[in-house]
């Protein structure tokens, strides 16, 4: 271990290097106050056992785990690049010829993943590394989309909660569209610089459960706003499936190229 990146309520994240592969690894375990829970420790033998049943070009791989130990871990892929929430805290939104290849990305490991009958329910900008690809971390609430009938408590980060996943009268609506909600989510607070919804107040219900989203800023293009704001409907099954998102996207691809261009020409002049 070399030294601490960050973590949440129930992991930290190490730097690590690992002399069997020769090469920087991330270390994900349980924090010292959580390694005696038994629902920590079969969370992440189930997070274990989904990554090393996925491979995916957008999604982070795992290596090995240790889950018998007493702070079991994961040794992850260290992933060169900024987390998505940090590149647009730090210089603001993408550009249109950035949003769009992101966009196709990501979709296309969300559409992996719903194929092989998961569901990732937590995508958010915190959880994109930038790197080339782009990838998906933190499948820690990963679940089956056979198995959503089971889910009895609210699952994800409260500012890009699908609605369906905000409302625990609405919870068996759970399902491949709430993962392109957060898509969607996501994809609007690169383009904008800000988040979809405001904060909700203490004790208040999620604002996406009532409210619309906030108008988008004029600089993102007309048809790209459109699609974002499409991936936000209420109602799970106005929003559009992965493919129809990829389709839309792949059409936007040259807009955002000529766009790109226009801009290398200006600063040639």
């Amino acid at each position: 271990m070399v030294r601490l990146l960050g973590g949440g309520e129930r992991y930290e994240a190490w730097l690590g290097w690992d002399d069997h592969l020769l090469a920087p690894v991330v270390l994900k375990l349980l924090r010292p106050g959580e390694a005696e829970d038994e629902r920590a420790r079969r969370a992440i033998a189930e997070e274990a056992r989904v990554l090393r049943s996925v491979s995916h070009p957008g999604i982070v791989r795992c290596f090995g785990a240790d889950l018998d130990g007493e702070r079991p871990y994961l040794v992850l892929e260290f992933l060169d690049g900024p987390r998505l929430s940090t590149l647009v805290r730090r210089f603001g939104a993408l550009a249109p010829e950035q949003l769009v290849p992101l966009g196709l990305e990501l979709a296309s490991a969300l559409g992996y993943l719903h194929h092989e009958g998961l569901l990732h329910l937590d995508v958010k900008p915190q959880n994109v590394i930038m790197g080339a690809p782009p990838r998906l971390i933190d499948l820690s609430i990963v679940r089956r989309i056979a198995d959503v009938g089971s889910i009895a408590g609210l699952l994800g980060t409260e500012a890009y909660l699908a609605p369906e996943q905000g409302d625990r009268s609405r919870l068996h609506a759970i399902g491949p569209a709430s993962d392109v909600w957060g898509l969607g989510a996501t994809l609007y607070e690169a383009a904008n610089g800000w988040r979809p919804f405001r904060k909700a107040a203490a004790g208040e219900p999620v604002p996406q459960l009532t409210e619309d989203a906030l108008p988008p800023h004029a600089r993102v293009p007309a048809r790209l706003a459109r699609l974002i704001l499409a991936c936000l409907d209420r109602d799970p099954a106005a929003r559009p499936t992965v493919m129809e998102l990829i389709r839309e996207l792949e059409e936007l691809a040259p807009s955002a190229r000529d766009v790109a261009l226009r801009r290398l020409r200006r600063r040639i002049r």
